[in-house]
């Protein structure tokens, strides 16, 4: 199986892996899109002001202007353990042991803004970019990253795709219709059996989801593989609108 996450704006500063290789990382055919938005969050970065003002960056967060001049040459972490936030905090991964690590190395894709979709493994620096962010002298996130990174899930998906992304990120690359996959919902049930919609829980289940993935090397094929996973371990998961099930929290 194959699962997308999608990434924090949070994150751990530093690192101690070699500066980023954008021709190692995972889903390799999207190299031209990873050097292009690259190229161009380092060249924005030359101008401070510029920067700040198309980052949408506070006066606290200037700094990371200079995050982004040192995009090829700052030191990496795994980007599993670069994010920080509520679902990156759930899935803590740093205390998982190297089986489960390993089954996030195979497995687990998180969708970066400069990226695109990389390894949970694979070692990226600190940055600043939204998905909905526009740089000087390229074309819009979606014109840039949609089509191709659609492409080269297809490539790589051996079989099922439980795709626990954002709809932001999604948008930048969604999962082919003719791919077998699964869109997450998390949602509330009511007394009354009012379903709604979560945020922060939303941000909670899908890292609880994601530990119990890799801490149990789950074996998906389907999306009733995934019914049946979940039941064993202790999630609620229903069928929901056509391509999505819903995680009850």
């Amino acid at each position: 199986m194959l699962v997308l996450l999608p990434p924090s704006e949070t994150k751990r500063p530093a690192g101690d892996g070699a500066p980023i290789d954008l021709g190692a990382l995972a889903l390799p055919s999207l190299r031209a899109q990873r050097e292009e938005v690259v190229d161009a969050l380092v060249a924005l970065s030359v101008d401070e002001e510029a920067s700040v003002r198309v980052l949408k960056l506070s006066a606290r967060r200037r700094h990371e202007v200079a995050d982004n001049a040192a995009l090829r040459s700052a030191p990496t972490l795994p980007a599993v353990d670069r994010y920080t936030g509520v679902l990156f905090d759930a899935l803590d991964a740093e205390t998982l042991d190297a089986s489960a690590r390993s089954w996030l190395g195979a497995h687990v894709l998180i969708h970066s803004a400069p990226f695109g979709p990389v390894g949970a493994l694979d070692g990226i620096p600190v940055y600043r970019l939204a998905a909905s962010t526009s740089l000087p002298g390229v074309p819009s996130p979606r014109r840039i990253w949609r089509d191709a990174v659609s492409a080269a899930i297809r490539e790589v998906t051996p079989g099922f795709v439980l795709d626990l992304r954002s709809e932001a990120y999604a948008a930048l690359g969604p999962v082919p219709a003719d791919v077998d996959g699964a869109y997450v919902r998390v949602v509330s049930a009511g007394a009354d059996g009012t379903v709604r919609a979560l945020n922060h829980f939303n941000k909670r289940a899908k890292g609880e989801l994601t530990r119990a993935l890799a801490t149990t090397r789950a074996d998906i094929a389907s999306r009733a593989d995934l019914l049946d996973w979940a039941r064993s371990s202790g999630f609620v998961v229903r069928d929901g609108a056509a391509g999505e099930v819903e995680l009850l929290v």
